[in-house]
């Protein structure tokens, strides 16, 4: 077992520790990676305050994992010792269901083994990325291109890929009318790709206070939903809605409306409440309502290479581990451009 220092929730309701946590020795087929630098996503926020369900404390969270291979297990093949890799919101799944002998083990009907607050193959309870260390399965280690600085590939991992997958999956490209609600860790970055891929892409937020960074990140649009007016102008215009939005406190039906015949509206925040769908809603012009999660691993390799080839990356801002729970709370008040970043040297 190997002793790393890490930073950890004791329960729901308090501040995140400092706190020694053991990771596995390096198995056959596992990779030791020293993390460098470790993204914060609201979904760690969720998780740590039991909003989706009972949790086993102390947990570290993170899943956005940048880092170098230190030591590989005697049956590795695809990594080296110095190599750069990353690791994202999962690490292991069944390996024999139909999904996952399709290559989309992101969706194991058995489901997968996240990063962090899953029941790992040895018994114990994951533990994340706000570490120094990590042991995990070369089948779900990641290859960071060079091109692509530590601390921007993070983000990639959980925020990247949970926008690159929708926006592949329905085709966004030249010709699409793409509309992203909210413009946040997730949302700035469904921008820049939907933008790469050739899309016309529209803000939808709720004020015009970062317009001038939609704009920049390649919108074409950009629109204010607390005007009212907003969804009279842009009714039955888009493709393809990508809501970002990790609160049921939204409207879904009024944005449906926004979307042309066989538009798609997909939602890839995670709310902990239930969001009410229209069913009249959705016969009008044969809209569809739809869910995304994270990428499979090569569709995430996918999404790291295109990345690196047409310059897209976060808006980071990097913070040491004494400000974690300072990093919640602007989460929390939407207080970040755009995605938190833990030095994990300061651990």
């Amino acid at each position: 077992m190997l002793n790393v220092r890490a930073y950890a929730a004791p329960s729901a309701t308090e501040p995140l520790v400092p706190l020694t946590i053991e990771r596995r020795a390096t198995g056959e087929n596992d990779v030791l990676i020293a993390i460098r630098y470790a993204g914060i996503c609201h979904s760690d926020i969720h998780l740590v305050r039991g909003d989706w369900g009972p949790v086993s404390y102390p947990q570290v969270v993170g899943h956005e994992i940048a880092g170098e291979v230190v030591e590989v297990g005697p049956s590795v093949t695809k990594f080296a010792v110095g190599d750069r890799v990353g690791v994202g919101c999962m690490v292991n799944s069944c390996r024999e269901c139909e999904n996952c002998r399709a290559g989309m083990e992101n969706y194991c009907l058995k489901g997968n083994t996240q990063t962090y607050g899953s029941l790992d193959r040895d018994g114990t309870i994951t533990q994340g990325g706000y570490s120094t260390h990590v042991v995990v399965d070369q089948d779900f280690v990641l290859r960071l291109p060079e091109a692509i600085p530590y601390e921007a590939a993070a983000p990639l991992l959980c925020a990247g890929i949970t926008t690159y997958s929708p926006l592949t999956h329905w085709g966004a490209g030249p010709g699409m009318k793409v509309a992203v609600v909210g413009m946040g860790g997730l949302g700035h970055l469904a921008v820049k790709i939907g933008a790469a891929k050739g899309a016309e892409v529209t803000v939808l937020s709720h004020s015009l206070a970062k317009q001038a960074d939609g704009l920049a990140f390649g919108a074409k649009h950009y629109y204010a939903t607390s005007d009212p007016a907003t969804f009279a102008a842009l009714a039955n215009t888009f493709d393809l809605i990508i809501n970002t939005v990790s609160s049921a406190d939204i409207d879904l039906n009024a944005y449906l409306g926004l979307l042309r015949l066989d538009g798609t509206l997909v939602n890839v925040g995670a709310p902990a409440e239930p969001m009410p769908v229209g069913v009249f809603t959705l016969f009008g012009n044969r809209r569809s309502f739809a869910g995304s999660g994270i990428g499979s691993i090569a569709e995430t390799q996918e999404m790291l290479d295109f990345c690196a080839e047409h310059g897209v990356a976060p808006e980071v801002e990097l913070i040491g581990a004494d400000r974690i729970n300072e990093a919640y709370e602007r989460v929390l008040g939407s207080d970040v451009r755009y995605r938190f970043v833990i030095d994990t040297a300061t651990l």
